[in-house]
């Protein structure tokens, strides 16, 4: 289990401008991946691990968020009137899955500007960072093995996975030694989108953190990188080469399922695959997807 002070920060500023016109009016961490809202997915999986203090950093026209984590007693009350038992408790669940609270980025300068707003609320102590736009797979945990891995280290911990080379200039990308854990890298360097043949390895970096206190000093001091914005990967870099405080920066191989719901085929994707395992949907929807494949 994490230690009792680590907190989460997930970041839910952007203007998800590739689900436009869905995303006028709706955030788009609040668009349903078949019956939850994608940012449900990753409380629940920073709750999972144990964390119950999550920040989340919000831009404008954002309330809708924290309306979902709220309670709403007038439709728990109809729910428990109608005895709609099993959607009362899918709504009350929600509102009771961490401590919740939301801070506004200002400007949108970056994650890395992001991560710095969360300053004040994490105080001195390491925290976790999630994306919303990358969904883990409880199935296969991620974030449970990267507090371990930074318990027993003292040091910085990023998700890794690897990636095909053709599409590594849509991710950082991360220079690795090994180290006596096929599945823990030690990570010497960090690009961010660089191209194919500028790319350190095929090792991608995911939306999943644990950082240590001192990248926020870096931040501070951090001028803004690729596309105008304060980069974490310019920040992580920092730590990674230096020889001062924050124990380095490791990386953890993830092998398990991800899926990528800031993309629109991919989000598709994502709804497609879990709606197939769930066992209140899969059994009906399996055979209707091989018989709609077939007239493809």
């Amino acid at each position: 289990m994490p230690q009792k002070r680590m907190k989460a920060v997930i970041p839910a500023a952007g203007l998800g401008t590739r689900f436009l016109p869905a995303t006028k009016a709706l955030p788009k961490e609040m668009l349903p991946v078949v019956d939850k809202p994608a940012i449900q997915y990753v409380v629940e999986e920073a709750a999972l691990a144990g964390i119950h203090d999550i920040l989340i950093i919000i831009g404008r026209n954002k309330n809708a968020l924290a309306n979902h984590f709220d309670s709403v007693p007038e439709l728990e009350d109809k729910l428990k009137h109608k005895g709609d038992h099993g959607r009362l408790k899918r709504v009350v669940e929600s509102s009771d899955l961490a401590d919740i609270h939301f801070v506004r980025q200002g400007e949108p300068k970056g994650l890395g500007h992001a991560v710095l707003r969360a300053r004040a609320h994490v105080g001195d102590a390491p925290f976790a960072v999630l994306l919303g736009d990358d969904l883990i797979d409880e199935r296969d945990p991620l974030l449970t093995t990267m507090i371990d891995e930074h318990e027993a280290r003292g040091a910085t911990i990023i998700a890794l996975m690897e990636v095909d080379p053709e599409q590594i200039h849509m991710y950082g990308a991360a220079a690795v030694e090994p180290t006596d854990d096929a599945d823990v890298v030690k990570v010497t360097g960090l690009v961010e989108k660089p191209s194919k043949e500028d790319a350190p390895s095929n090792l991608a970096v995911i939306g999943r953190y644990v950082l240590t206190p001192q990248v926020f000093d870096i931040l501070e001091r951090t001028e803004p990188g690729k596309g105008g914005e304060i980069q974490l990967t310019d920040a992580l870099q920092e730590l990674a080469t230096s020889d001062g405080d924050g124990g380095g920066v490791y990386g953890v191989v993830f092998r398990g399922r991800r899926y990528d719901t800031g993309d629109r085929v991919d989000y598709i994707k994502a709804i497609v695959q879990l709606a197939a395992d769930r066992e209140d949907l899969g059994p009906e929807l399996r055979p209707w997807f091989k018989e709609f494949a077939a007239t493809l």
